[in-house]
């Protein structure tokens, strides 16, 4: 009886509290807005003050080398639409907790709409971080946040940034979103000296879901503990809000971002080629920016789309290739073919023809097989059981191992025609990566097929994530598309029985199905892939043996 009442009493004091806080915030939003809206009306106005004082725009900011520090934050100022972090919580949320995670926090975004934007964003983080690991919140900001920084990257503002950096001039960014969630961006894509954000709490390699004991970051108090009492930073950018006001009252020359500056046009937005990095490799599922409503439809279209997924895989692997392609077309997949000329076809008949295709999906085999209308064999460096299972065609593994495979290869020749990615691993971005010469020393039959696909949802490739889940994935968009496009037989000439060494026979496709795409030949591998987006070499231990993971 005494737990009772001594329940009922914390009850009633925290409901108490609960009300108390929150009429006492409403009264002073009220007071403050009628404040405002009375010092703002003509009969209140000072005659030899027409209009409030106002920073001037971050455009008029004119860098100089006897400045020292730039002050700024990453929220309303470098990112564009920015108002609200919640889209790159969900990202956190969804890619590094769970999809129940990303559910409970779309949930949570009408009351998020009524709170405090104090108290909204510790919901924002205790629903996001409360039981992650540590390091996969490391790998979300490695591998999937910097793509959607960069789109949303106010190109402007990035200018600004790059010409303080030309001068020499230290560039600090000061947010009140976690720490944790931008650092790893603003250091290694924008040159930034130093971030300083909200700090969360974790233990034993587990965020509990709180904000550490300083509270969340207020930036004008934090640039103040950072310079001292005597020193100012030299210049400051921010917006129109009253905590980036407050941020750059701070600084000896104060600049806004306006909100037509703010927001997303065609001088804003940065073009891929202005990136201050090039965007090869990322990881995550989402391939859309997850804000409120784009969520709610992802997640209203999630059960039709497993549904989807499946039917279209049943089509896939059930029926004959011509019915599968019109039925396949009539759920959504988009297929488009070019350059199908099989003149080559009935040329040779003691070996089967080698299709050198560029890697997208796991899917890249059955959509050429689709497309050529007859059976073809394809050769991977390592394939989930699932996806072997569900393969309408059939699959050999490679071991890595160049002679070895050399010899699988040649003998799977004979047999009849075969599909081979030498870039050993799928790639997103237009990019092609370095190929292997291994196919160029089997045959002179030789066939370029250039292959790209879209997707709008979901994408269907993943470093960290459950490679089995690829191709569900990619057949859960609304409208998948491939295109495809077989290339002309290599002439003698250009392999290696006219004379070419196989690194210039596989240079030269490389570049030939570079150019069919519009893509950039790099010289990444595999190994470069898996270093930025895992943090490994793409290798795990298992039963004491050296393994190679899923490409």
């Amino acid at each position: 009886m005494d737990f009772l009442m001594f329940f009922l009493k914390l009850a009633e004091w925290l409901v108490y509290q609960l009300l108390a806080n929150s009429c006492y915030r409403a009264a002073m939003k009220v007071k403050n807005h009628g404040f405002f809206l009375l010092r703002n009306h003509p009969s209140h106005k000072s005659p030899h003050h027409d209009q409030l004082p106002l920073f001037p725009t971050f455009t008029k900011c004119s860098l100089n080398k006897d400045q020292e520090t730039l002050v700024c934050d990453i929220q309303n100022t470098l990112l564009l639409n920015s108002t609200s972090f919640f889209p790159y919580f969900m990202l956190v949320a969804f890619e590094g907790g769970s999809i129940l995670r990303a559910f409970l926090l779309l949930l949570s975004y009408p009351l998020l709409l009524v709170l405090d934007h104090e108290v909204g964003l510790k919901l924002m983080i205790f629903i996001t971080f409360c039981g992650l690991k540590v390091k996969d919140m490391k790998n979300v900001g490695r591998a999937v946040m910097p793509k959607f920084y960069l789109e949303n990257l106010n190109l402007q503002v990035y200018e600004l940034l790059a010409s303080a950096r030309s001068y020499g001039i230290k560039v600090l960014v000061f947010t009140r979103v976690p720490r944790v969630m931008v650092e790893g961006f603003c250091k290694e894509y924008l040159n930034v000296d130093d971030v300083m954000g909200t700090e969360l709490h974790s233990f034993g390699g587990y965020f509990s879901g709180f904000v550490s004991s300083a509270g969340v970051l207020h930036k004008h108090k934090a640039v103040k503990e950072w310079f001292g009492n005597e020193k100012q930073p030299d210049v400051g950018i921010g917006s129109y809000g009253l905590h980036d006001q407050l941020l750059i009252s701070q600084c000896k020359e104060g600049y806004v971002v306006s909100k037509e500056d703010g927001k997303r046009s065609a001088r804003t937005i940065m073009p891929r080629d202005k990136y201050p990095k090039p965007l090869v490799f990322h990881d995550g599922r989402l391939a859309f920016f997850p804000t409120p409503l784009a969520t709610l439809c992802m997640f209203l279209w999630f059960p039709l789309g497993v549904l989807l997924a499946i039917i279209r895989l049943c089509v896939g692997i059930f029926l004959p290739y011509p019915m599968s392609r019109i039925l396949g077309g009539l759920t959504g997949v988009n297929i488009t073919i070019e350059g199908c000329d099989y003149s080559w076809e009935n040329k040779n008949k003691q070996t089967g023809v080698l299709f050198v295709c560029t890697h997208r999906t796991l899917l890249d085999p059955v959509f050429l097989t689709m497309t050529i209308g007859k059976p073809l064999t394809a050769v991977t460096y390592s394939l989930s059981k699932m996806s072997e299972m569900i393969s309408p065609i059939k699959t050999v593994r490679l071991t890595r191992d160049r002679k070895q495979d050399g010899e699988t290869m040649h003998e799977l020749l004979s047999e009849g025609d075969l599909v081979v990615c030498p870039e050993g691993t799928t790639c997103r971005e237009p990019y092609l990566l370095r190929f292997s010469s291994l196919f160029a020393e089997l045959t002179d039959e030789i066939v370029p097929v250039a292959m790209n696909t879209h997707v709008t949802m979901f994408y269907g490739t993943t470093a960290s994530g459950l490679k089995c889940l690829d191709p569900i994935y990619f057949l859960m968009n609304p409208r998948p598309s491939y295109h495809v496009k077989v290339l002309g037989k290599l002439t003698k000439e250009l392999t290696c029985a006219g004379g070419k060494s196989s690194h210039d026979v596989a240079n030269y496709i490389q570049k030939k199905l570079g150019d069919a795409l519009g893509f950039e030949c790099t010289n990444l591998t595999r190994k470069d892939k898996y270093l930025m987006l895992a943090g490994n070499q793409g290798i795990v231990e298992e039963h004491g043996k050296s393994k190679k993971i899923i490409s």
